[in-house]
């Protein structure tokens, strides 16, 4: 079933049109990931998907509802997003920044009950932050500061979860990490999760789902096995990809490629 739906989407900066007639469907409770080469609209779509862009044209559903209907609150609960590049205040510890992700939860003069306690504690366990709940964000690497963002993330605790590069910064070993967290969290928890990732291995590995995008366009929409041939590839990065099955995972996996020269 589908969580999320656009219709006829085009975005645009200023009288720039960087997305043109997109029609997308996210399915609930599935992993989808969206690849392309840089500057073709991958990073727009999901800012316009969690309304912090708003559309040139177009209609976007979130669970059968125009996500313009809906209060920022209410996105908030349903919706939680990461950016590119986010930013925060000067001196905020670790445990503040997590602690941001359960304002939307929070009533009257917004203080963290037990329940929100809770979640930020098990937020900090599952991005192994628990040594850095005190330490100022300033203070850390920038693979340490992406899992901070992650977990605030986390703690939002809604059922939809957009990210946008989420392993920039993040070293082999921490890419794996974070992806499988956020696999186990699809699997266990049923959130649903959109993602934007550089790296087609890893987002043939964990997607059900794949989007490929070139210049604001959809060229292929399906599942790993569909999406990642040769000729999808071509068109969607100008590649001559060679594509085999990984004998661990059993999906399909690019080993090398050559530039196609026109």
């Amino acid at each position: 079933m589908e969580c999320m739906n656009s219709k006829e989407l085009n975005i645009a900066y200023d009288n720039n049109l960087i997305v043109e007639n997109l029609n997308i469907k996210i399915f609930e409770k599935k992993i989808t990931t969206i690849i392309g080469s840089n500057g073709c609209g991958k990073s727009t779509i999901l800012k316009a998907l969690g309304r912090l862009l708003k559309p040139k044209s177009g209609l976007i559903y979130l669970n059968g509802k125009d996500i313009n209907s809906l209060n920022t609150k209410e996105i908030a609960k349903q919706i939680a997003i990461l950016p590119q590049t986010p930013q925060a205040p000067d001196g905020l510890t670790v445990e503040e920044l997590i602690s941001y992700g359960r304002f939307p939860h929070q009533k009257g003069f917004g203080k963290l009950n037990s329940e929100d306690t809770k979640i930020i504690d098990w937020a900090l366990s599952v991005t192994k932050l628990e040594v850095f709940r005190n330490i100022p964000i300033d203070n850390l690497s920038g693979g340490q500061r992406q899992r901070v963002w992650i977990a605030m993330a986390l703690a939002q605790q809604t059922d939809l979860i957009l990210l946008d590069e989420p392993t920039t910064y993040l070293d082999l070993s921490y890419q794996l990490d974070l992806l499988e967290l956020l696999y186990k969290l699809n699997r266990e928890q049923n959130r649903t999760i959109v993602m934007v990732l550089h790296d087609l291995n890893l987002a043939s590995r964990f997607a059900d789902y794949m989007i490929a995008i070139k210049k604001g366009k959809i060229i292929s929409y399906g599942t790993p096995e569909e999406v990642m041939k040769k000729d999808i590839l071509e068109k969607t990065f100008n590649i001559d990809a060679n594509i085999i099955n990984d004998p661990k995972t059993k999906k399909p996996t690019c080993i090398s490629y050559d530039l196609i020269k026109v």
